[in-house]
């Protein structure tokens, strides 16, 4: 019964994390959209307000026009948005979501004992000191740094350095797949932080001033659009960490951790041409299709190292050979020694059990996937299955998966 409750928790939990990361990062995205594509104001009424930029837009059979004041508007509206709920519900939500599939069996999940040898605890209070220890040293580098000449160039560059190295830690630490997931769990607790400690203290800052009648201090806006410019970039690398567990080609390399930081690369890469091709249409940078490209490179790169070599033809053969017929003794042996732990009479995990015939051919397309395809199972490989048992596996299932 455990099994099958956090199965519906993972389900309502994931559904919960997906539906307000999308509202996170689209308000995110439309922002810096806007601030990218905003123009001097046309109107004389609207320069004397205090507008420093305006748009028009059309969406849904209507026209908008979004207007945005450089310092403190005329006076303060009844009813002023702010965006944080989206923020900090996306990051419980998914802080919920890693302890319940990760966590909460951290010796199946976490541990990668051919890696680190630890107990449970220890993965689990190591793997939190990822989210914790990254965010302060990001956050040290940008007070250092963040306001200084050449700012932006050098905390982009120091957290570059930064992302590498637990990258790296976490892959050498972790099983593959949970390392992946827990950088995007690390970034993203930071781009979530950002907003806390940060980006809503300074418009509350703001909001006060304004109120209070005193002149606004500028630095709030610029300490939190700083942040905000830092969480847009953050966004594609952690979206792909947290798709990356559902493909095992990435995480389960050995230089798994090459791939990380490619693949992040790649997106953080991608993210920029967006950002600055609206300033490129309105003529006020040079033309960011070289940071695409950049990214279709290092992605086409991947795509090239990272592909199958081709099997070996058999030699003075005219034409393929079908596949070795397998005894399902021999396949029913592997699955007794590598997956009825789990699998069997007594643990039942997911409900599925192959410690039977009948049951091994209904499931035998999932096992064939699972185990062949995927090299999902055993987790972390925790009962040491071989390739030859997997090719086995691959070659029984491929001449029709007979169990008599």
């Amino acid at each position: 019964m455990e099994s099958y409750y956090l199965d519906w928790a993972n389900l309502l939990l994931r559904w919960v994390h997906v539906i307000t990361a999308i509202a996170w990062i689209g308000s995110s995205f439309y922002f810096v959209f806007l601030d990218s594509s905003l123009t001097s104001p046309e109107d004389e009424a609207l320069k004397k307000q205090g507008v420093s930029g305006e748009l028009w837009a059309l969406h849904g059979g209507g026209f908008y026009h979004p207007v945005k004041f450089a310092g403190a508007p005329p006076q303060l509206p009844e009813h002023l948005h702010w965006f944080y709920w989206e923020s900090y519900t996306t990051w419980l939500s998914g802080f919920a979501l890693f302890t319940v599939s990760y966590l909460w069996s951290a010796s199946t999940y976490l541990v990668d004992k051919s890696k680190m040898d630890w107990a449970p605890a220890e993965a689990i209070a190591v793997a939190l000191a990822f989210l914790v220890v990254f965010w302060l040293l990001y956050d040290g580098i940008c007070r250092v740094f963040g306001q200084k000449k050449n700012g932006d160039a050098i905390v982009g560059a120091l957290v570059l350095v930064l992302v590498c190295v637990a990258s790296w830690l976490a892959c050498h630490w972790f099983s593959g797949r949970a390392a992946f997931l827990l950088v995007g769990a690390m970034i993203a607790t930071s781009m979530s932080a950002n907003v806390f400690f940060w980006i809503i203290p300074g418009q509350r800052t703001m909001v006060a001033q304004i109120k209070a009648g005193q002149p606004v201090d500028p630095i709030h806006g610029k300490r939190g659009k700083q942040r905000s410019v830092h969480n847009t970039y953050f966004t594609l690398p952690v979206i792909f960490a947290m798709l990356s567990g559902h493909y095992s080609f990435t995480w389960s390399h050995p230089q798994n951790w090459v791939i990380l930081i490619a693949m992040m690369f790649a997106g953080a890469a991608i993210r920029q041409f967006f950002v600055m091709r609206h300033g490129y249409k309105l003529g006020r940078n040079g033309n960011p299709l070289g940071y695409a490209l950049v990214g279709i490179c290092v992605l086409a790169g991947l795509i090239a190292w990272l592909r199958p070599a081709p099997a070996a033809a058999a030699a003075g053969a005219s034409a393929a050979s079908a596949p070795t017929p397998v005894d399902f003794k021999s396949v029913q042996h592997v699955l007794e020694q590598r997956c009825t732990q789990c699998h069997g009479a007594q643990v039942q995990m997911k409900g599925l059990r192959l410690d039977s015939a009948e049951s091994v051919q209904q499931h035998a397309q999932a096992i064939y996937q699972q185990v062949v395809v995927q090299k999902l199972m055993p987790m972390n490989n925790a009962t040491q299955i071989t390739d030859d048992e997997r090719a086995l596996i691959g070659r029984w299932y491929e001449a029709g998966a007979a169990t008599h």
